[in-house]
């Protein structure tokens, strides 16, 4: 008998400009693809138990992470997954904004993964938001003990996440991530600091890199959408992806 996998299998998706970046170095403009890439989106979704993202994604985006409209949840449905996907909010210093949309729409529960260095008044005002708050580590997110947790306590078997950087960085750096899939966008934003796809303490070296192989490459409109599967955890990907084929 095959054992269970100890971690969920982790996907990214994320639309890039042609130089790289997914925002602008102001960050007023991060959301710039299509109509098509907007329904891979929620095509995507529909086979994730949950979808993550971090703290100033979900601030400054009016994002709630959901399954998004009816056909998307019925396709949930078919693929045996709930109704609606469990939400992950992932934040090293539990800078969490009370305000934000995803907090107005309690369609699902609500995780926030933090560190005890987010504080005791700050830990006690997530608890308010949330449906649970879990600490992760001293100061840094152990993002491989979160996911472990968010396999066992949560049943999370495939888990989305949508960024941003720092967030995608910590997944390849941690050689967390099965599969990659990058919707290329035909313009240029140039900037120095404008964020990428990969942000926080870069590879150092070639042999440090995160590999991966093509997928598949497919072209709608003037936008590529590509995937990557990772050379690294080849064969675990493989298993579980055989059911959304």
């Amino acid at each position: 008998m095959r054992k269970p996998r100890p971690l969920p299998f982790v996907f990214i998706n994320m639309a890039i400009t042609a130089d790289g970046k997914i925002a602008t170095a102001t960050r007023a403009v991060s959301s710039f693809g299509s109509r098509r890439d907007k329904e891979h989106l929620f095509e995507l979704r529909a086979t994730a138990d949950a979808v993550m993202a971090g703290a100033r994604t979900v601030d400054l985006n009016p994002v709630n992470l959901g399954p998004g409209p009816a056909k998307y949840r019925r396709q949930r449905i078919r693929h045996g997954l709930r109704e609606y996907n469990l939400r992950i909010i992932v934040s090293r210093s539990g800078s969490v904004n009370p305000d934000a949309g995803i907090f107005k729409q309690r369609f699902s529960p609500i995780i926030i993964l933090t560190t005890a260095s987010a504080g005791q008044s700050r830990l006690k005002k997530l608890r308010t938001l949330a449906d649970e708050v879990k600490i992760c580590g001293a100061n840094d997110i152990n993002l491989p003990r979160a996911l472990r947790w968010l396999r066992k306590k949560w049943n999370i078997q495939r888990l989305l996440s949508e960024g941003g950087g720092e967030l995608d960085g910590a997944l390849f750096r941690a050689g967390l991530v099965d599969e990659l899939h990058l919707t290329l966008c035909p313009k240029i934003f140039g900037g120095r600091s404008a964020p990428t796809i990969a942000e926080g303490v870069g590879a150092a070296r070639i042999a440090d890199a995160a590999t991966f192989t093509i997928k598949s490459a497919r072209r709608y409109g003037d936008e590529l959408f590509l995937v990557f599967s990772s050379a690294q955890r080849a064969s675990s990907h493989n298993k579980s992806e055989r059911r959304f084929k």
